[in-house]
């Protein structure tokens, strides 16, 4: 009954995977020039004559974000006529077509000069997590719905509710933090990890300062979610989705923490860069998928 809904949710939520990881390679291959100031066209052409690979990226990175939109205006119309009627179904409508509106018009104003500066820009990044997990949310609810399990609640404990709400809001920071690193160029301001420089632990400057505080962050974040794991291995052994989804959560962690290990090693490769940003945007679609289910418990 739901086969093309699915089919179509499914499309969405990898190209919205694709529009985060295009934003990250454009980012870190410094190509948000490759274009010119002119947007929606490229060098004041709706094709351009030169294709230097800078221009290439850039174009790639719009025709992705278009493409999204398209298959979202598909999705959101599909899931209203056949879902419509599930509590979470309208409300992540809104905000995933919202969202995807808002980021295009932040990418558009950043080409033109008008959204300009690297703490505003770095905002950009968050904005299309938020809707990346917003489609992927709607993808497990129709798979939900199709098995008849969309009201499936999930019955936790103060302690795990309370920190899988604070968590997800602050891994947000930790996100920020990390785009804030791109857009400031601060990726190799540091040359060794966990410390910044060969025989100095703080930062000099504030290239080092904007590195340095990224780790602290993760650094908190990885404490936290170890604890969280080892009180859920203790207390939930006998709930099959609370457990594999922690150990999936922290698992998605330490893949990130070790991608941004290794970028720093190996001077920022790229294909390692593109994989720290993927796995950051499924940590973080997974604990709003937390969120959703407790959500579900008055």
């Amino acid at each position: 009954m739901y086969r093309n809904l699915k089919i179509v949710a499914v499309i969405t939520t990898l190209i919205m995977i694709f529009v985060q990881i295009g934003g990250a390679l454009v980012t870190k291959t410094g190509s948000e020039d490759g274009c010119g100031e002119t947007w929606p066209l490229c060098h004041g052409q709706l094709i351009p004559r030169d294709w230097p690979l800078d221009t290439i990226i850039e174009m790639a990175h719009r025709g992705v974000s278009g493409l999204a939109i398209i298959f979202l205006l598909i999705l959101g119309y599909m899931a209203w006529k056949q879902i419509g009627h599930v509590r979470e179904a309208k409300f992540l409508i809104y905000v995933s077509l919202s969202f995807i509106l808002i980021q295009s018009l932040i990418g558009a104003a950043a080409v033109i000069g008008i959204w300009e500066g690297d703490f505003i820009l770095a905002a950009h990044f968050g904005i299309s997590l938020i809707c990346f997990a917003a489609v992927f949310l709607l993808t497990l609810l129709i798979f939900e719905v199709s098995h008849g399990q969309h009201e499936r609640k999930i019955i936790v404990s103060p302690f795990l509710r309370y920190n899988t709400i604070l968590i997800t809001i602050y891994i947000y920071f930790v996100i920020y933090s990390g785009a804030l690193v791109r857009h400031t160029d601060s990726s190799l301001a540091c040359t060794e990890w966990p410390h910044c420089m060969p025989g100095s632990v703080l930062p000099a400057n504030f290239y080092q300062a904007v590195q340095m505080g990224h780790r602290f962050l993760v650094g908190i974040l990885a404490i936290w979610m170890l604890l969280i794991l080892i009180h859920v291995l203790r207390k939930y052994s006998r709930s099959p989705i609370i457990k594999k989804g922690w150990i999936i959560a922290f698992t998605l962690l330490m893949m990130q923490v070790l991608t941004g290990m290794l970028s720093v090693f190996t001077q920022v490769n790229i294909f390692i860069a593109l994989f720290h940003a993927l796995f950051i945007t499924l940590l973080f679609g997974l604990l709003c998928y937390f969120i959703m289910l407790l959500s579900r418990n008055k």
